[in-house]
Order: structure tokens, then C-alpha cells, then sequence
């Protein structure tokens, strides 16, 4: 009953070259998510507020606006014209 228990650490091998490469490289991915994710949460673009400053001006509007009547003509294809065989 006296038998010996070892409680030495177990022998881990050294990581390679490419372990560690894709550890290290996993840890760029999760950070670089996190900065992307804080950038959708919390938008400071000064350009954007430039454009919503523009587009609450009366002549800005209007010049943005396509007139509708063109829009529908140039969607539509020319419908082919075919004879009926009988």
C-alpha cells in the first residue's frame, strides 16, 4: 500500500512553428472582431454627420431626386414580338 503516486507535471512538447502560428494568428482574428464589432456599436465617423447635415438641406434634396418617369422606361425590356405557329 505504499506505493509511489507521481505528481510530476506531464511532459507537454514544445509547440511547432505552425501551432504557434495559428495560435497567435487566432488571436489577431478574435481582436481584429472585437475592433469591428465596437466600431458597429459605436460609429464616430465625422463624415457622416457632414452627410446628415447635407441632406437636411432643402436644395441638397432635390437635387438628389431622380425624376420617377424615367426609371420605369429604362427597367423595362423590349417585349419580343413572336408569331403564333398553327
Amino acid at each position: 500500500m505504499s506505493a509511489e503516486v507521481d505528481l510530476s507535471p506531464p511532459e507537454v512538447p514544445e509547440p511547432t512553428f505552425l501551432e504557434s502560428l495559428l495560435r497567435y494568428g487566432l488571436f489577431l482574428g478574435a481582436i481584429f472582431q472585437l475592433i469591428c464589432i465596437l466600431a458597429v456599436i459605436f460609429p464616430t465617423s465625422k463624415g457622416h454627420e457632414y452627410e446628415e447635415t447635407e441632406f437636411t438641406d432643402g436644395k441638397a434634396t432635390e437635387q438628389l431626386k431622380k425624376p420617377k418617369g424615367l426609371t420605369p422606361q429604362l427597367r423595362q425590356k423590349p417585349k419580343k414580338e413572336s408569331k403564333k405557329k398553327r
